[in-house]
């Protein structure tokens, strides 16, 4: 296996809590994830998974053990480098979208690619409108994003998540807050994405059947691993 398959890898990751007493909330996690993979982290409410999540996205820097991104050893990394990676190699969608009302659809889309500043704004435009048209939500556009049903708005964040290319899409209970019919729409999506695009997806889910339907399970039980699969 070429080493530049492997975009993800965790190493020993354990992590404390201390208040007032200290409690292990992760422990030993070591795994890799490769390009083009859809892999689900599944289990209990409480068993670990969304801190994982932020330690992997680069947002919890206080852990032991080591993580790669890209064969990058994010470890003792100042904040602004984490703050590029994170924009420029990590895409997320959330339970919540996170979308700004007093903007358009468009616009929405646009921020992270604004933020990297790598290309000019009306390339970013352009960009925006053809993650939009691959979601099959280009006519919303113009719409303000307060008057988007939650299906559309989780469709929208997605195609925020992917306007600078990413590495890996992080997400977290993305399907959380929809209904069935919507929670679907979603999975189809990520889907996709991993199979005509090769898109890297790391989705933490406690919904076991989005989790079966994936490329590979991480089941995780008091903040250890107990089954890959």
């Amino acid at each position: 296996m070429a080493m530049s398959d492997v975009v993800l890898e965790a190493r020993n990751i354990s992590k404390n809590f201390r208040d007032p007493v200290t409690v292990k909330v992760l422990n030993d996690i070591t795994f890799t994830i490769e390009r083009g993979e859809f892999v689900s982290v599944a289990g209990k409410s409480g068993c670990g998974k969304s801190t994982l999540l932020y330690i992997l996205s680069t947002m919890d820097t206080d852990f032991e053990g080591a993580l790669f991104i890209d064969d990058e050893n994010m470890r003792n990394k100042k904040e602004k480098h984490l703050a590029r990676i994170r924009n420029e190699k990590i895409g997320f969608v959330f339970q919540f979208h996170y979308l700004l009302n007093e903007f358009t659809v468009l616009k929405n889309v646009m921020l992270p690619g604004l933020k990297l500043n790598k290309y000019p704004e009306k390339e970013v435009e352009y960009r925006a409108m053809e993650r939009l048209k691959t979601l099959g939500i280009h006519d919303l556009a113009d719409k303000k994003a307060n008057r988007l049903s939650g299906g559309e708005k989780q469709r929208v964040a997605i195609a925020r998540a992917l306007i600078n290319d990413p590495l890996i899409i992080m997400g977290d209970e993305p399907t959380g807050n929809l209904d069935k019919k919507n929670s679907e729409v979603v999975f189809d999506i990520f889907k996709q994405l991993a199979e005509e695009f090769h898109q890297t997806l790391l989705i933490v889910t406690h919904d076991q059947s989005f989790a079966a339907n994936t490329n590979r399970i991480i089941e995780m039980e008091d903040g250890r691993i107990i089954k890959q699969q």
